[in-house]
């Protein structure tokens, strides 16, 4: 009798903790282990996951008291680039590198910061991105019909032109020269100079490169020693932004959606906290890679001023070009274009 009793007093206890735990609001229940898949097509050990990324995920642990871990898949282990937008919408990863350009069919707004001659710092580019990313246009208009949010970004400083041969010193010299873009509103640019875009992923750059294929690149200088091209190109023009890169992670909408809100908070907190110090540091190790390459033989070629004035003028076009081409699908690109603008111009006073 005694036992029949201890077994019911037990039953008793199970099912008031159960009630208790239905009882409670979801944020306390995040205490249960999460782990979320995150993939990029980075190779191992490059700056931005490290300056970036993996600063990110190890803060999001921490706020979460380790509840929130991450397994990470760099390197094109899930996927390549292009394919980073698809995989995180599908689920087949939680948090994906979706850099817009490789995916610009389906974003093609979120060029608006990869325009020629915007601005002049990772910094500048970056913050305005993220206001407009986050709560702006490019929020409402880009990210929310693909079914993902902003997590991260950071807007590469501006490109230069890496030649492997010939150094440019006119716009004469740009005419022909077969260099590198990520499509889109790199193609306007390099085309505005008489130059030819070959569009391609940045891991697939040092074979055409190495085989002759290409002239040279549009690339941001540290992403140059990250993909081991600073062993073949030897001249880097200075002086004219030639446009950016957006590198965004971002989370599949409706994982989100089903997350704690104390897990929310915590990876909205360390997004926060991460976008700043990820695109100063970004500036800041810029100047020490240009020391490292100059000291390995690449040469930093300032653009005559002339060149300069020639060059800017006709690439002062281009996003007018690229927001009217846009426009006529439907897409407000100039909408965005202006609210790009306007945050670098609040940003700036």
């Amino acid at each position: 009798m005694g036992r029949v009793r201890e077994n019911e007093m037990k039953r008793n206890l199970v099912r008031a903790a159960a009630v208790l735990a239905l009882s409670l609001p979801v944020s306390t229940l995040s205490a249960q282990a999460l782990e979320l898949k995150v993939a990029d097509s980075f190779p191992a050990g490059h700056y931005l996951v490290r300056l970036m990324l993996k600063p990110w995920m190890d803060d999001v642990t921490k706020r979460t008291n380790g509840a929130v871990t991450f397994t990470y898949y760099p390197n094109q282990q899930i996927g390549k680039a292009a394919d980073m937008l698809r995989l995180t919408q599908s689920g087949v990863v939680d948090i994906g590198y979706i850099g817009p350009s490789y995916v610009s069919d389906k974003m093609p707004l979120s060029e608006v910061a990869q325009l020629p001659g915007a601005f002049a710092t990772s910094c500048q580019g970056t913050l305005a991105y993220w206001k407009t990313a986050r709560e702006g246009v490019l929020a409402s208009r880009e990210y929310a019909p693909n079914k993902i949010k902003l997590l991260m970004a950071v807007v590469l400083p501006p490109y230069q032109v890496w030649t492997v041969k010939s150094k440019v010193e006119t716009t004469k010299d740009m005419q022909g020269l077969k260099l590198r873009t990520t499509g889109g509103a790199q193609d306007l640019t390099l085309r505005a100079l008489n130059a030819v875009p070959v569009r391609m992923a940045a891991p697939d750059a040092y074979e055409s490169l190495s085989r002759g294929t290409m002239d040279g690149l549009l690339f941001p200088l540290d992403s140059v020693v990250a993909y081991g091209l600073d062993k073949l190109v030897k001249h880097a023009t200075e002086g004219v932004s030639f446009g950016s890169f957006i590198v965004a992670y971002s989370i599949n909408q409706s994982v989100w959606d089903k997350l704690p809100d104390d897990v929310k908070t915590a990876m909205n907190e360390a997004s926060e906290a991460i976008t700043p110090k990820a695109c100063a540091d970004v500036d800041k190790e810029g100047e020490v890679t240009k020391k490292h390459m100059q000291d390995e033989g690449v040469t930093f070629d300032p653009l005559p001023e002339a060149t300069r004035a020639e060059m800017k003028d006709k690439l002062r076009g281009v996003g007018h070009e690229w927001a009217a081409g846009l426009d006529s699908r439907g897409k407000q690109a100039s909408a965005a274009l202006k609210e790009f603008e306007d945050l670098l111009a609040a940003a700036s006073k």
